[in-house]
């Protein structure tokens, strides 16, 4: 039997989608491409603004009018927040929400009579990997009912031959004005370290080179074992096989200079910062309830790359998230936060527009954008990243780094990424495949 696999969204997303993938194929089931006839359409939605949600919602309906015979498995957030909307489009066979991530591979092969899942009911937590789980609720000492009891794995599979995520937290637990990731993924709430560590040696013994760690607030990791990020980011340094990690996302006020200092030490963490902001009003980040101000993130900034930048050394790569049109941003406010950003000149940013979440605090604040000064704002951005992107080229040129090349050819090219996150290209060879290779940035 064939299933299609589709994700949207966040890096976490494509991780869990990936533990169903292995389950699936350990199950015997092949794996194909979207467009190609397949048994079972798995959508992992994303419900991160009104425009993901619509879309995985229009992609359920796609997927059913191109595949009518084949069931239809829904997952993510946003079948966890708009589970009741999705469950009356056309077509669908089944729904899974937050707490029920353990049982999408065991289920779906029950409603293929592939499996009885009646004995993962009554008896212990299923999983759908091999690879040790992050509990879905993660408060000790909780009683949680049987399905909140139930594991997901931990373990993302491949992006490509060359990288993997490792999935080490999930959930958040600061309930910022505009978002609804803690309604979607709950708690934050982590593996232990030492959990952590087998899934990177699982990783390694496959021929992976990189490891990108993944969370909703991966800087959080720690909460529910009593370790800290700095714990799990030692241990994993000490992992053999693995040459280089990169962390997907952290939180400013939790990017220490103690964390700094041990990664500029000379360790396989690479110069690559992948930082929220989300606005650069001091005035908006207190209102939408974020957990630092601007000096605290320019001084973030300033001192990784004292302590990482050299002479003749690659720059750090920094990427950061703003959020345009949040409630109250006035002209003057957007003004700020592109002054702010100039200032800090980060190498990329992911800009996206305000989406109006129901139930959260932002959804009925007063001084709601329209949605053309959105769009507008977005495109100012947008000019700026292209700008700044081309500055941190230029800084970097003629400076020596390392390449991991990966496997992918088009057009009879290959291409790979620096430590700090350039991607170069050269015409392909198989040798260079998964290998380390120096580089001069032209």
């Amino acid at each position: 039997m064939k299933i299609a696999l589709l994700t949207l969204g966040c890096k976490l997303n494509f991780a869990e989608t990936a533990t169903y993938e292995r389950g699936f194929l350990a199950a015997g089931l092949e794996v194909v491409p979207w467009g190609e006839a397949a048994d079972i359409c798995l959508i992992n939605t994303c419900s991160v603004t009104a425009m993901a949600d619509s879309k995985s919602r229009n992609l359920v309906r796609k997927m059913h009018r191109l595949h009518p015979e084949a069931l239809i498995i829904v997952t993510g957030c946003s079948a966890e927040l708009r589970r009741q909307e999705i469950e009356q489009i056309e077509g669908i066979s089944r729904v899974f929400g937050a707490k029920e991530k353990g049982l999408v591979v065991s289920e779906t092969l029950a409603l293929l009579g592939l499996t009885d899942v009646a004995s993962n009911r009554a008896g212990a937590p299923d999983r759908d990997s091999d690879y040790p789980a992050i509990p879905l609720e993660g408060a000790q000492g909780v009683k949680t009912s049987e399905n909140t009891q139930r594991m997901f794995a931990a373990y993302s599979g491949m992006e490509s031959r060359t990288r993997a995520f490792l999935k080490v937290q999930d959930g958040c637990n600061n309930f910022c004005a505009y978002c609804t990731v803690p309604y979607a993924r709950g708690e934050s709430r982590n593996l232990p370290v030492a959990e952590c560590v087998r899934n990177a040696e699982r990783i390694a013994s496959e021929g992976v080179r990189e490891i990108v760690l993944t969370g909703v607030n991966t800087g959080d990791f720690g909460r529910t074992t009593g370790e800290s990020f700095l714990d799990l980011l030692k241990a994993l340094n000490a992992v053999d096989g693995i040459e280089r990690y990169r962390i997907s996302s952290i939180e400013p006020n939790l990017l220490t200079e103690e964390i700094v200092d041990w990664i500029a030490s000379g360790t396989k963490f690479q110069p690559h910062f992948h930082i929220p902001l989300q606005t650069g009003s001091d005035e908006l980040l207190s209102k939408m309830g974020r957990r630092y101000d601007t000096a605290l993130f320019a001084e973030r900034i300033e001192m990784i790359r004292r302590k990482m930048e050299h002479p003749g050394g690659p720059k750090v790569f920094f990427g950061i998230d703003v959020m345009v049109g949040l409630p109250g941003e006035t002209q003057e406010l957007f003004k700020q936060t592109f002054r702010f950003i100039e200032r800090v000149a980060p190498a990329f940013i992911h800009v996206f527009p305000y989406s109006r979440r129901p139930g959260t605090p932002a959804a009925s604040m007063p001084g709601q954008v329209d949605e053309a000064t959105k769009k507008h704002r977005v495109a100012v951005l947008e000019e700026l990243c292209r700008s700044l992107h081309e500055d941190f080229r230029a800084q970097n040129r003629g400076v020596h780094e390392r390449v991991l090349f990966e496997s992918t050819v088009r057009n009879g090219m290959m291409e790979g990424y620096t430590g700090n996150y350039i991607r170069v290209t050269r015409p392909y060879d198989p040798a260079l495949v998964n290998t380390l290779a120096d580089i001069v940035i032209d």
